[in-house]
């Protein structure tokens, strides 16, 4: 993906979506990906007033997100047959969304503490998962 296809197709129709049901009184977090740096992307989410997160060069990725990702990554994982075109990519995600069990959601929001506390431990360098 390109910092343009990114603007266009995940900020765009997307970010602004969800600040216009949440309002002007949210925060924009990205990592330091190329894309997400991209000088257009900064340039529009800054035309409109987004304010983001500072994410370090290198900061380990606490992200909780990342674990349900992982895990509707391995329920896509365990279909059959294999999944061919985006739109039943699409389908499948939103499908394995909604039957994610609320046990994984307490888990990922109970392990937070203890991920801080091993990225002090390591000093800031990569988490052993």
């Amino acid at each position: 993906m390109t910092g343009k296809r990114y603007r266009d197709e995940v900020i765009e129709p997307y970010v602004r979506l969800f600040r216009g049901a949440y309002g002007y009184d949210v925060l924009f977090m990205d990592d330091n990906a190329r894309l997400h740096q991209a000088k257009l992307v900064d340039e529009l989410l800054e035309s409109e007033g987004h304010e983001r997160i500072p994410w370090l060069a290198k900061s380990p990725d606490l992200n909780p997100i990342e674990n349900v990702w992982n895990y509707l990554g391995r329920a896509l994982a365990c279909r059959h047959p294999p999944l061919r075109t985006a739109n039943a990519l699409k389908m499948a995600l939103l499908e394995e969304w909604s039957l994610i069990p609320q046990t994984v959601v307490y888990n990922v929001i109970a392990s937070i503490e203890t991920r801080c506390d091993v990225c002090v431990q390591v000093r800031g360098d990569r988490i052993p998962y």
